[in-house]
């Protein structure tokens, strides 16, 4: 009833949008269907002024409003499924992790953010950047384009952006008075209704004002309670008001707020991975001698992951908000434009989970409410003119403060399942029950960096580009956390010992501070006016992390303070591409191939020392290498049918990393460090061979040459939109394909944490009644192929890998209109 009651009212706001059509507003009929006009040109900001992609020496992929809303893409990661290139993965939205060219911010498998490890993209809305990646997790809204740049950017953006940066402008307040508004209505109780609205407020003052509410029911069936899990409740709102005194004279006040309030996000049984642990400590021996510790024998309510099926026991729940205020002003002044960035943004969350992820009361509560606030400021100056010498410079400052308080609090089969029978021999089965982990986490940045590009026209076709960049930054952290509840216990007793094996209280802070220059120097071609070639180097730069979550404990049980602060991170890329325009401007194809080294890669890995909390921490791996190809096609083949093809290989390896995070298969808590050793000695009960043992270091895994994870060799995109006239209207065809190789989801390349390639496809069909009504069916995964978005490690280390299973087909019809 309540959907229904918003569909009538929307719909009822759609009829007074749009006016009556005339004879005027109907599309001319085409003279000549076998004639094909060429493609629109796409303009682009990727150096801080619109040029022509064409004509842009950079690796960019740009996806128009138009496409956007035509393929129904409302979020990044959807974005994913259009830029091959470009990998996201969520296990919620705080646990939110992009790469380009596999690199980033690295989450993956772990699924545990860090605070104190900033991303490897830069994630810009309307130029300002958004410190948290969990940003990105939230709705698109009103977008007037997205540029995904590869490759290093820090000479071109405020923020540094060692890997690239996903660009995003939203739609300016107009002069000319326009609207429009869509509702949409689908499967699974699917609810998306969009609206905005955009005119004079006076002859020097514009508004804009777009909003966005989504709702779904949740698409996994949780057997113990009944729900469905995994849904759906959020809204975006975003106004504008734009101060035109002069043409030479642009002012925008942009605020906007993002809402997320739902039962998510949870994963299922995906599979279980055996290691070296007895038969009794790992999931099955686990589950099945459960009754002997007063719990029923457990199974999960289905093996196969597709069912959609799970059986979590603690409460599942998200409530998470993005927004804040911009002024972005621009001032002409002839021979040069001079622009200001004034902003200050804010994210606060809150989460319910249940982190062993079954129905067994393992772990009951595991929240960390969180505060973001971040203020930045940005100057810069751009050349205007077409004379032989251009440039773009700018000063920036950005401030940013997260305030964590985590909480973690065991259940009755916490002791039995977690803390090992071998080193705590004869523990009571309630010593952990409502043991937990109570703390705040401060951690405070300030970034200050001068950057600038020049570029020189040594001869008509010949451009040399330089480009240099100095950033310092500072950062600040403390983490304190306290113990109780459970079992009260004697302090220094085995028992007492145990319960710390689980948790134990930490007090700590962190520091780092320094400077670096990094820079680009590019050199391009213009062979004639379709054709161009340009070859590039580049020098990324991101400062050092801090450990925001909790140090990981040593062999003994303690933490390990040498993980508070990890190295500053290094870039180095080489590029080289060509831009081409085809058959007389209807078809343009552009090629980039490129050679990447990062120095100290900032990763989050697990710690496999520890057998009861899974643990995170941030850790440089020595050097990363990916190298790869990339093509982007794009074709006007007729009148009304535009194709779109985009193709991605990458060559992602770990070059160096001999003390890398054990995986499941060869962890054994009988082995010094925890992994099997590459020559196990005779005291082991196991003798096999770990062929990647460190021999120097016990408990390391070499994974030098090992391909990296979360990147997959191949993955491509193709989309077409064909627009055929009839009558007064049109018919409108969009379908659009992803498809992507398999990749391994953890840091340690475990057989367990393999994710198989898919292939997705969407697609709608629609009838433009005339130039204010449209009415469309749409198909989100059309053929419905299941697959894995993400995967998690249970904590404790006891095989058990759950999955997040793809979406299932959704069916809806929309309807839009405007004026």
């Amino acid at each position: 009833m309540r959907r229904a009651a918003l569909f009538s009212a929307l719909l009822a706001c759609l009829t007074h949008l749009a006016p009556a059509a005339t004879a005027a507003d109907a599309p001319a009929p085409h003279s000549d269907k076998s004639e094909a006009a060429t493609l629109d040109k796409v303009t682009v900001t990727a150096r801080q002024r619109e040029e022509e992609l064409q004509k842009v020496p950079v690796a960019v992929s740009v996806v128009s409003g138009e496409w956007l809303d035509r393929s129904y893409t409302v979020n990044t990661q959807q974005l994913s499924l259009l830029v091959p290139s470009l990998y996201y993965n969520s296990a919620n939205p705080r646990n939110t992790a992009y790469t380009i060219r596999g690199l980033g911010s690295n989450t993956l498998s772990v699924s545990a953010a860090n605070d104190g490890i900033e991303p490897g993209v830069g994630f810009y809305v309307d130029g300002v950047y958004h410190g948290r990646p969990a940003t990105a997790a939230f709705d698109f809204t009103d977008i007037e384009r997205i540029e995904v740049l590869r490759g290093p950017q820090g000479t071109l953006f405020g923020k540094n952006t060692t890997a690239g940066a996903i660009n995003i402008t939203s739609r300016e307040p107009t002069f000319v008075p326009e609207g429009s508004g869509e509702i949409s209505l689908a499967e699974n109780g699917y609810v998306q209704a969009k609206a905005n609205v955009s005119g004079p407020l006076s002859d020097s003052v514009a508004g804009r004002f777009a909003a966005q509410y989504t709702e779904r029911d949740g698409v996994l069936h949780n057997v113990t309670t009944g729900k469905d899990e995994n849904g759906l409740n959020n809204y975006a709102l975003r106004g504008q008001l734009l101060y035109k005194p002069a043409d030479d004279i642009n002012v925008r006040l942009i605020a906007d707020v993002s809402n997320l309030d739902a039962d998510c996000c949870t994963q299922n049984y995906l599979r279980v991975g055996t290691s070296l642990r007895s038969a009794a400590r790992q999931f099955a021996g686990l589950s099945a001698n459960l009754p002997k510790h007063g719990f029923p024998a457990y199974l999960p309510p289905s093996r196969n992951v597709y069912d959609r099926l799970t059986d979590i026991d603690a409460p599942l729940h998200v409530d998470t908000q993005d927004g804040g205020v911009s002024l972005n002003a621009d001032w002409n002044v002839g021979a040069v434009t001079l622009t200001s960035i004034t902003a200050w943004r804010y994210w606060k969350w809150d989460v319910a989970n249940d982190r062993d992820y079954i129905g067994v009361p393992i772990q009951t509560v595991q929240r960390i409410p969180s505060r973001q606030d971040q203020y930045s400021q940005e100057f810069r100056a751009a050349s205007n003119g077409d004379g032989p010498f251009s440039y773009v410079g700018g000063l920036y400052f950005f401030t940013q403060e997260i305030n964590g308080s985590p909480i973690s609090i065991y259940g009755p089969a916490a002791t039995y399942w977690l803390i090992s029978p071998t080193n705590f021999p004869g523990m009571p089965d309630n010593l952990a029950d409502g043991y937990g982990q109570y703390g705040h986490s401060h951690f405070e940045v300030k970034s200050y960096a001068a950057f600038g590009e020049a570029n020189y026209h040594i001869t008509d076709r010949l451009t040399a580009t330089l480009g240099l960049r100095y950033t310092y930054e500072d950062k600040n952290g403390t983490y304190a956390t306290t113990v109780s509840g459970g079992l009260p216990t004697t302090p220094g007793t085995l028992q007492d010992n145990a319960k710390l094996s689980l948790f134990r209280p930490q007090s700590y802070s962190a520091s780092d501070s320094g400077g670096n220059v990094s820079g680009r120097t590019n050199l391009a071609y213009q062979f004639t006016d379709r054709l161009m070639a340009y070859i590039s180097y580049a020098r990324g730069y991101k400062s050092g992390g801090l450990n925001m979550s909790g140090l990981p404990l040593d062999a003994s049980n303690n933490p390990a303070l040498g993980t508070a602060v990890i190295k500053d991170e290094t870039n180095k890329t080489w590029e080289a591409g060509l831009k081409s325009s085809w058959w007389n401007g209807r078809a343009t194809l552009n090629l980039a191939a490129y050679h990447t080294v990062v120095d100290n890669y900032q990763a989050n890995i697990s710690s496999s020392v520890e057998t009861a909390a899974l643990r995170t921490y941030p850790a440089n791996i020595p050097e990363v290498t990916v190298k790869g190809l990339e093509a982007d096609f794009a074709a006007q083949v007729t009148t009304g049918l535009v194709v779109h093809a985009s193709l991605a290989y990458a060559d992602g390896k770990y070059t160096d990393y001999p003390l890398g995070p054990c995986p499941l298969e060869w962890q054994n808590t009988n082995a010094a460090g925890g992994c099997q050793p590459l020559k196990p000695p005779a005291s082991l009960a196991n003798k096999t061979s770990n062929p990647r043992g460190n021999p120097n270091v016990p408990g390391a895994y070499v994974l030098t040459g090992l391909p990296l994870a979360g990147l997959s060799k191949w993955a491509g995109t193709l989309g077409l939109d064909y627009t055929l006239p009839a009558g007064s209207g049109a018919f409108l065809f969009h379908a659009d394909v992803s498809s992507r190789s398999g990749y391994n989801s953890d840091t340690s390349n475990s057989i367990y944490t393999e994710i198989a390639g898919y292939t997705v496809t969407n697609a709608s069909v629609g009838y433009r009644f005339n130039d204010h009504w449209e009415v469309d069916v749409f198909a989100r995964n059309l053929f419905d192929r299941n697959y894995i978005t993400a995967l998690t490690i249970q904590t404790g280390n006891s095989g058990l890998i759950l999955g997040q299973p793809s979406d299932p087909r959704m069916v809806g019809v929309t309807v839009r209109a405007s004026f």
